[in-house]
């Protein structure tokens, strides 16, 4: 005899509703943080994702989207996530490098052969990720359950860029990570850290020369007003990885992790379509506003940038050799 048949009906209904009610708090209402600004692609798939979410697991969880670094930069919003206080987020996988170092190699410069190929690198059941994963979970409590394409990183600057001799010794803002610190010293140029919400006042006071990011972020945050060139150099192919507290996710029903996953697989691939077309439109509506594109056509050598960085980042990151050989050999 159970607990609830040696109750009288009413307190057993009352008990039932009680344990229900408990057994669904954690599981059903998640904080997502992330620094992305209103009309980047990372923020229109958090906000879908997690309507797609809700809809996958028939409301059991929902998900709180918090913005434009509402729940603080990166280090504050991966530290969060790590204790637990927020439940989970995105941004680029170097982002957790202070886990697992080995991680940011997802983010480095040159090694996919196209966005497709990204993507597909970056699923988090290919054994890349995977053998990643393990370790962030062992020594980080965080685990990596899907990814968003943004794009091609590209370089915005105050003046024509055309190798890494045009920015010698000038100041350049590096994403606060390792890896980016090492692509620009590639770049030829000065690192200088800058949390992404900083961005447009260090560009217009000239604290940095210049940046990189997809087109679709440059739009977005409006950069084009103090940036009046862009050199087209795809140095990377911009994926971020959507990671969540691993404490929160085992707490969630097997079958709601399983539905979960597929839904922001699916985002996932629309994530690669929608950078596609936006970057086919925004070329044409940045030169509207004034911007300048540099390309190979007009003297853009990307090669002595490949040669450059590439010899860097081998220089600062020489562990990354296996992950590098099965990110290569994914299809």
């Amino acid at each position: 005899m159970t607990m609830l048949t040696r109750l009288s009906p009413l307190a057993a209904g009352i008990v039932a509703a009680m344990l229900v009610t408990c057994g669904s708090v954690a599981a059903k209402d998640l904080r997502y943080a992330h620094v992305g600004a209103e009309g980047d692609i990372q923020t229109r798939y958090a906000e879908e994702a997690a309507k797609a979410v809700e809809q996958a697991t028939q409301g059991r969880v929902k998900i709180k989207v918090y913005p434009a670094s509402q729940l603080g930069g990166v280090a504050e919003m991966v530290d969060g996530i790590r204790m637990g206080s927020i439940s989970m987020g995105h941004h680029d996988f170097a982002s957790l490098a202070r886990i697992v170092p080995e991680v940011a190699v997802f983010n480095a410069p040159f090694i996919y052969r196209d966005a497709t190929h990204a993507l597909h690198a970056t699923d988090p059941d290919t054994p890349a990720v995977a053998a990643i994963n393990e370790r962030l979970v062992k020594d980080g409590g965080v685990r990596i359950i899907g990814r968003i394409y943004r794009g091609a990183r590209h370089i915005s600057s105050k003046f024509p860029v055309k190798s890494p001799a045009d920015l010698a010794n000038k100041p350049f803002r590096a994403v606060p990570l390792e890896l980016w610190v090492s692509m620009v010293k590639g770049f030829g140029a000065i690192p200088t850290p800058v949390e992404v919400a900083e961005l447009p006042t260090a560009l217009m006071t000239g604290m940095v020369v210049g940046q990189e990011n997809p087109l679709t972020m440059i739009n977005a945050n409006k950069l084009y007003e103090v940036q009046s060139h862009i050199s087209l150099t795809g140095h990377m192919h911009s994926v971020l990885a959507v990671f969540i507290n691993e404490s929160v996710w085992q707490g969630l029903p097997e079958a709601d992790r399983k539905a979960m996953k597929q839904a922001l697989s699916q985002k996932a691939e629309e994530s690669l379509q929608w950078a596609t077309e936006a970057e086919n439109n925004l070329v044409g509506e940045l030169k509207g506003k004034g911007v300048t594109f540099v390309t190979t056509d007009s003297g853009l050598d990307l090669a002595s940038f490949k040669t450059a960085v590439m010899a860097q980042v081998s220089k600062d990151f020489p562990t990354w050799g296996p992950y590098i050989q099965q990110i290569e050999a994914v299809k």
